[in-house]
């Protein structure tokens, strides 16, 4: 495209240049000539005073001498006889052109100009005394009639060239700023298509170009988006084994003892590492928000039920009381069912997982007018850093921690504008509280409300063969 443009300014400004410098060269050589015809006829008319006083040879040759032209030997006069007896014409200085011409000259007594060897001759009727025509012939050498347009010509190129070279300097600066905004673009699409998803585009260029580097750009960020939802959900689907994880581990651990029993618990811990693996490696990206879909909504009361049946049977098989409020009248929430039911999973599995078996433990649904709070008590030891808990929404993976436990939670009240907090239950335990809102118009991208997020610590207890930890978040 480049040399393209370079080639179609060479070509307009060539024509452009052609179309004026011959026209112009012609003007300045017909300039030139006239010039020199026009100073000529002035230097012959300047002795017409003289021819109409006298026509003696004497003061005649003195009037040439004084004019230019008859200093260079240019000027000649030529003098019929007189009307007398014996008498000659007269001729003063060189004669150059045709006798012919001359006599031609003195019938039609007009100026006129002949072509002559070296030049040219002008040769000018003048009246004098005795009625006579006398001719003044002045040599013009083709020197003087071409004087000044070499030089005008060669200017002439010059400007010529230089507007020629000047058109190509812009049409190739000009196809720079068009050519090079379309490498990086191309370029940038082949980054991408290697798999280097930070590729992007300066938006700059023409107008057209901007448009394509935006689209670009914004189709780029689309992938990164579309990749890490991948990996988000990959990551959110494995973390759902954990709770039927739990509930086999708990299971296991009742077996009492025995080879077929330690299989059984090897195996479950096996599955569980193999899990967090999978967790682990899906989950490369930064989590992004989980947004409900259109149409995605559920009851929180019923979910809340539902899951609570789930988990009653764990938890009467270990002794734990249970107490559920607030479910008594539906609730619409604007987030899909599978989502809440994970985050309420991940909520009550680690209830189990990190207290004390015989713990008690609550939910209660708050309904507001514009928000449901849902509640997860439990009485066990508490968190020692609840701020510290909630920053390992982020977990780097210590302590067999995944890091999806606290962020799936977080993610799902984030949807709907609200957030996640840990404090102090009034069951001497720790308390999750889940801010819900009602509206899902308020959870634009970049307009949610955070929650506070810390790390969690884990403390082991003494004779359990799995960490435990008051119902802190599972990370």
């Amino acid at each position: 495209m480049r040399w393209a443009l370079v080639k179609v300014s060479l070509a307009v400004t060539v024509m452009v240049v052609v179309a004026f410098a011959i026209p112009l060269g012609l003007v300045i050589k017909e300039m030139a000539r006239d010039r020199a015809f026009s100073n000529a006829e002035r230097q012959a008319a300047a002795l017409g005073p003289t021819l109409s006083i006298t026509h003696e040879r004497g003061p005649l040759e003195l009037a040439v001498k004084s004019t230019e032209a008859g200093a260079d030997n240019r000027m000649a006069v030529h003098l019929p006889a007189a009307n007398e007896p014996g008498s000659f014409p007269i001729e003063i200085g060189t004669r150059r052109a045709d006798p012919a011409d001359l006599a031609t000259v003195r019938r039609v007594t007009r100026v006129s100009t002949t072509e002559v060897p070296g030049g040219w001759a002008l040769i000018q009727p003048s009246m004098i005394s005795t009625k006579q025509i006398a001719l003044v012939e002045v040599f013009i050498p083709d020197d003087e009639v071409s004087r000044g347009v070499v030089t005008a010509w060669l200017m002439l190129a010059g400007v010529g060239i230089a507007l020629i070279v000047g058109s190509v300097a812009v049409a190739d600066r000009l196809g720079i700023r068009m050519v090079q905004p379309a490498q990086r673009l191309a370029g940038a699409a082949h980054e991408l298509g290697e798999g280097k998803l930070g590729a992007r585009v300066p938006e700059e260029g023409p107008p057209e170009l901007r448009s394509a580097a935006i689209a670009f750009n914004a189709m780029a960020d689309q992938v990164v988006q579309l990749l890490a939802n991948e990996r988000e959900l990959a990551a959110d689907l494995s973390h759902r084994l954990r709770t039927p994880l739990t509930v086999l581990r708990l299971n296991a651990a009742s077996l009492g003892e025995g080879p077929a029993a330690d299989q059984t618990r090897a195996a479950v811990e096996q599955l569980e590492r193999e899990v967090d693996t999978i967790i682990r490696t899906a989950r490369e990206a930064k989590p992004q928000t989980t947004a409900a879909g259109p149409g995605a909504g559920c009851d929180v009361s019923e979910v809340v039920r539902e899951r609570m049946d789930f988990w009653s049977a764990l938890a009467e098989d270990e002794g734990r009381k249970v107490r559920v409020a607030g479910v008594e009248r539906p609730v619409r929430l604007p987030v899909a069912r599978p989502e809440l039911a994970a985050a309420l999973d991940a909520l009550l599995g680690n209830v189990f997982r990190h207290t004390p078996e015989g713990t008690a433990f609550s939910v209660d649904v708050h309904n507001g007018e514009d928000a449901v709070i849902v509640l997860v008590s439990d009485a066990g030891p508490g968190i020692v850093d609840p701020e510290a808990a909630m920053a390992r929404g982020n977990s780097n993976g210590r302590d067999g921690s995944t890091g999806l436990g606290l962020d799936i939670v977080r993610r799902v009240a984030e949807s709907t504008g609200g957030d996640v907090r840990i404090g102090s239950s009034v069951l001497g335990g720790t308390e999750v509280r889940v801010w819900l809102g009602l509206d899902a118009r308020v959870a634009a991208p970049g307009e949610r409300r955070r929650g506070h997020r810390g790390t969690e610590r884990r403390r082991l207890r003494p004779g359990r063969s799995r960490p435990r930890v008051g119902s802190g978040m599972e990370l």
